[in-house]
């Protein structure tokens, strides 16, 4: 396997349904790994995902997981997951059900620098940015 790069998200116990959700976004297989498969005894915790994992047909992968018994979670505000490319009919789809239910920072719409581009927040605090590359010619 080659060396990727992919958005790791923590969750505060409601990484199922988040996963779940991306899942629903973006299609793929989804692996997910409880504490309580992984041998954690504690019933806090026996389902509560440990890692999951989300491949998709277009090459994506996301990764996920609660946050484990010791460590504190702590929102992230200083990242956001970014999907670029040029098939306008995926990238709009994937903004569409990314934004219901969440808050638009920036339309997606025509940008200064000739692309399509959107910001937004989905229902589980995850900022997203989407950019349609317009191509020349």
């Amino acid at each position: 396997m080659s060396s990727r790069l992919n958005p790791y998200l923590s969750f505060d116990g409601d990484a199922r349904p988040a996963m779940e959700f991306y899942e629903q976004v973006f299609g793929g297989t989804l692996a997910l790994n409880t504490f309580g498969s992984a041998g954690m005894p504690d019933p806090a915790y026996t389902d509560k995902i440990m890692h999951g994992m989300l491949e998709t047909p277009s090459g994506f992968t996301l990764m996920g997981a609660d946050t484990p018994p010791g460590m504190e979670y702590t929102p992230g505000n200083a990242f956001a997951v970014s999907l670029s490319g040029d098939d306008a009919t995926e990238l709009r789809g994937y903004w569409e059900k990314l934004s219901a239910g969440g808050s638009v920072a920036v339309p997606l719409e025509k940008q200064m620098w000739g692309d399509v581009f959107g910001m937004c927040t989905d229902r589980f605090g995850v900022t997203w940015m989407v950019n349609i590359s317009e191509l020349a010619g």
